[in-house]
C-alpha cells in the first residue's frame, strides 16, 4: 500500500516554526542527556521497539508487526531529465508505503531462544532491508512510455520501470559471498600464509582478528569517501534522530528530531564492528587445524558470531545508562561517524513519513510482554 505527500507543504506543515523554536531544556523529559561531545545534540536513554535503514532518497523503518518505507520521488523536471546525479536530491512527493511482518519468532519458541533469535532476526532484517532498497531504487526511475501501435490516434502510457527481479536476487548473493570472502575467508588466508613460523595457535587468532578488524575500518573508511553514497548517509542519520526522538518521548517534528544525536547504540555500523570483535573469541579455541577446517569454521561460524553479537548490541540498547556499557560501545558510537551525515529537515520529514506509517497502526510503547516476545529490531 502507498500513499504519496505533498511535496513542499508536508514538510511546510510538520515544520512550520522550525526556525523560531527551541526546546527547553528544562522540560525535557528525563530520559534525555546532552551528547558527551559537547556538541548540544541530544541522546535517548531509553530503548524502544523500532528500527529502520537507510535506503536510496528515503528510510524504511520497522515496528513490532508492520514495516514502513517513505522516499522522495524525483519531481516532474528530474522525472524528464536524461540523466539526475546521485548527489542530487529528489524534490518530489514523499511516497509512503506499508507492509505486514510477521515473525517466525512468534510461532516458534525454538526460535526465540538467545542467539539463535539474532541469527533469525538479522535474517529476516536482511529481508525486508534488500526489499526496501529494492522499492526505492525502483522509486527513482523515470516511468517508461510505451507506444500503443494498434491505436495510432491514443496518447502515448507511461509504466513504471522497475529493475529485474533477477539481479536483485543475484545482488544479494554476491553481497553475501563478497562479505563472508572479504571480513572472513581472506584474513584467515593471509594469516594462514605465516602459519609455519607462529608456531602458536594464540598468535594466529590474534594476528587473523586484528587482520580482520583492520579490513573492516579500511572498507568502512572507503565507503565514507564515496561520493555518491552520501545521501544515503544523510537518510541514515535522519533514520537513527528520528529514532532517538521518538524514544524521547518527544513529538515527531524536524525540528525536534534535528536536535538529537545522530549516533544511536543500536545501530548496524556498531553491530559490525561488534561482529569483527567477537568472531576474534569465537575462534580462538579451535586452534590451528589443517587449511580446510579453518576455512570451514570461518564459514560455518558466521551465524553463531552474528547472534552472539546481536544479543551484545540489544543488552547494550537496554542498558545504555551504565558507564562501562557507554565506553564499551564508545568505539562503535565513533564509527558511525563515517556511516552517517547531518540531514537536512526535508530528509528528516521523510524519515518521520516512515515511522508514523508504523506508529498507525501500532503502539509499541503500549504493547503487552506477549506481543514484544520475540521482537528483536536493530536501529
Amino acid at each position: 500500500m502507498a500513499a504519496p505527500l505533498a511535496a513542499g507543504s508536508s514538510v511546510a506543515e510538520r515544520n512550520g516554526a522550525a526556525d523560531r523554536s527551541q526546546i527547553d531544556r528544562s522540560t525535557l523529559p528525563s530520559e534525555l542527556e546532552s551528547d558527551a561531545n559537547g556538541e548540544g545534540t541530544l541522546n535517548a536513554q531509553r530503548d524502544a521497539p523500532v528500527g529502520g535503514q537507510a535506503v536510496l532518497e528515503g528510510v524504511m523503518m520497522r515496528g513490532v508487526s508492520n514495516w514502513a518505507l517513505a522516499v522522495r520521488k524525483p519531481s516532474a523536471e528530474q522525472m524528464g531529465a536524461q540523466e539526475r546525479s546521485s548527489l542530487q536530491a529528489a524534490t518530489g512527493e514523499i511516497e509512503v508505503s506499508t507492509f505486514p511482518l510477521d515473525s517466525a519468532m512468534k510461532r516458534h519458541r525454538v526460535l526465540r531462544l538467545p542467539i539463535v533469535r539474532g541469527v533469525v532476526a538479522l535474517g529476516g532484517s536482511m529481508a525486508i532491508g534488500f526489499r526496501a532498497l529494492e522499492i526505492s531504487a525502483n522509486a527513482q526511475l523515470p516511468p517508461e512510455a510505451t507506444n500503443q501501435e494498434e491505436t495510432p490516434n491514443q496518447e502515448e502510457t507511461q509504466e513504471a520501470q522497475e529493475i529485474p527481479k533477477a539481479v536483485w536476487a543475484g545482488t544479494v548473493v554476491v553481497a553475501l559471498v563478497l562479505s563472508i570472502g572479504l571480513f572472513f575467508l581472506i584474513p584467515v588466508g593471509l594469516t594462514s600464509l605465516i602459519k609455519g613460523q607462529l608456531h602458536s595457535s594464540v598468535l594466529f587468532w590474534v594476528i587473523e582478528g586484528v587482520l580482520r578488524t583492520t579490513i573492516f575500518l579500511g572498507y568502512m573508511l572507503l565507503l565514507s569517501r564515496l561520493r555518491d553514497l552520501r545521501r544515503v548517509f544523510e537518510y541514515h542519520g535522519a533514520e537513527h534522530k528520528t529514532i532517538s526522538c521518538f524514544e524521547a518521548g518527544l513529538p515527531l517534528t524536524p525540528a525536534n528530531a534535528k536536535r538529537f544525536s545522530r549516533l544511536h547504540p543500536r545501530c548496524g555500523t556498531s553491530f559490525l564492528l561488534v561482529v569483527m570483535i567477537v568472531a576474534i573469541f569465537v575462534f580462538a579455541p579451535i586452534g590451528l587445524p589443517a587449511w580446510y577446517w579453518l576455512v570451514a569454521t570461518r564459514i560455518l561460524g558466521v551465524p553463531v558470531i552474528a547472534g552472539i553479537s546481536f544479543e551484545l548490541i540489544k543488552f547494550a540498547g537496554r542498558n545504555r545508562r551504565k558507564r562501562w556499557v557507554q565506553a564499551v560501545m564508545w568505539p562503535g558510537l565513533k564509527l558511525q561517524l563515517l556511516t552517517t551525515r547531518e540531514p537536512d529537515l526535508d530528509q528528516l520529514a521523510v524519515a518521520i513519513a516512515a515511522l508514523e506509517a508504523v506508529l498507525a497502526l501500532e503502539k509499541p510503547g503500549e504493547l503487552s510482554a506477549a506481543d514484544l516476545m520475540g521482537v528483536e529490531v536493530v536501529a
